[in-house]
């Protein structure tokens, strides 16, 4: 049986966006959403950081990220910086509850807008889907803790957690995550 693919980050999957609304810790500053935080670390101007800060929608935050100044480092860094936003937020709930749940499909950030490093452009198919990778790397490793937890693999049977596989892990998933 083939993977199902979460194409978009929109409708019952809106959740997975950067835009969703997170609280992410950079230091001593809290961001609303993990593009906040992500955008503030585009430069090392403390009046970047506190407009990230302050303006509320991080679609207008990503808009007025393309006027700023970048730190020389930021092309070596963006994608570290990326998955520790990410790590936060899907160590939240409900994201991560959210998030093991879309196991084991494949996530990818398809968008109309030609970004093709994040994700795939669906008018032609092509991207290499980082995002999406980073939150299936971070939904493997929630997975795997779940295993470290109760003792037991967490059961795939044909691309599709299996029913009743492991009550203790059953038990874990609804409870304890």
């Amino acid at each position: 049986m083939k993977n199902e693919t979460i194409k978009i980050f929109s409708g019952e999957h809106r959740w997975l966006s950067n835009f969703a609304p997170v609280n992410i810790q950079i230091g001593k500053c809290t961001f609303r959403s993990v593009e906040h935080a992500y955008q503030s670390e585009k430069s090392n101007e403390k009046e970047w950081k506190i407009c990230c800060l302050s303006i509320e929608r991080p679609g207008d935050i990503k808009k007025m990220s393309r006027k700023i100044k970048l730190s020389s480092d930021w092309e070596e860094r963006k994608v570290t910086v990326m998955k520790a936003c990410l790590e936060q937020k899907y160590n939240q709930e409900p994201f991560k509850s959210l998030l093991i749940k879309t196991a084991p499909k494949i996530i990818q950030e398809g968008n109309y807008w030609h970004d093709t490093f994040w994700g795939v452009d669906l008018k032609t198919g092509k991207g290499r889907n980082v995002l999406g990778k980073l939150i299936m790397q971070i939904r493997y490793k929630l997975l795997q803790k779940i295993e470290q937890r109760c003792g037991r693999n967490v059961c795939f049977w044909f691309g599709t957690i299996k029913e009743n596989c492991c009550l203790q892990c059953d038990f874990y998933i609804r409870r304890k995550l």
